[in-house]
């Protein structure tokens, strides 16, 4: 199952890096917030019918769940805005490591602090090392993105 979820993990990935460069176009013409809305509406129209077709759960315990669960909702619309905002001023790589790049700290602190009902897994040297090739990695990219060619 491992194996799996790491293929599939990557799949969900490369499936971003496309979204992200799709919606980057799309956003020249038809607008950032346009194009934010076109593709929440679009993936709730094909979740409804995943969820009515396919779903175990039951969506009306939403209204049960403590209001600052419901806080991820606005934080998902948020990260693919400031998505559609970026690809197209600094490109599909240097968002999506940027944005990578705020996960892994983020998650870093989360799990640090077992924040959300999370298992705690403290800060060791493995992982403050990870955070620092990522940040190179990062200062990198956008110094390599000085070099592009504008078509």
């Amino acid at each position: 199952m491992g194996t799996f979820m790491i293929i599939f993990t990557l799949l969900g990935g490369v499936a971003l890096s496309a979204q992200s460069s799709i919606n980057g176009a799309l956003s020249k013409r038809a607008g950032t917030f346009e194009t934010a809305f076109l593709t929440f509406m679009t993936g709730a129209m094909f979740l409804t019918l995943i969820v009515l077709f396919f779903g175990e759960g039951n969506v009306l315990l939403v209204f049960e769940a403590p209001k600052w669960q419901l806080t991820s909702a606005i934080l998902g619309v948020s990260f693919m805005f400031l998505t559609v905002l970026s690809v197209p001023k600094i490109g599909v790589a240097a968002t999506n490591l940027t944005a990578i790049s705020g996960q892994l700290l983020a998650s870093m602190v989360i799990d640090h602090m077992g924040w959300f009902g999370n298992k705690v897994v403290l800060f060791d040297a493995e992982r403050i090392i990870g955070i620092v090739l990522m940040f190179i990695a990062l200062y990198l990219l956008f110094k390599g993105d000085k070099k592009t060619i504008q078509h």
